[in-house]
């Protein structure tokens, strides 16, 4: 079975939240608040200026309906 990470090798965490924040059509301050963190926080992520571990992966899963296994 294939992942995202697997279909598009190029494209990586940063990009894929960013995709899936707009998909779930949120703004950033949005999913800031739905996962407990800043809007600042979430731009850092989306820019790949803050990696994005697995605690924060499996909150930001919850709030994109998707697995956490696309933004490690």
């Amino acid at each position: 079975m294939y992942g995202i990470a697997d279909t598009f090798p190029n494209m990586g965490p940063d990009n894929i939240l960013r995709g899936m924040r707009r998909r779930e059509d949120l703004t950033q301050e949005q999913l800031a608040v739905m996962v407990d963190v800043t809007k600042a926080d979430i731009s850092a992520m989306e820019t790949g200026k803050r990696p994005i571990g697995e605690a924060m992966a499996v909150r930001l899963a919850k709030a994109l309906n998707t697995s956490h296994k696309v933004f490690l």
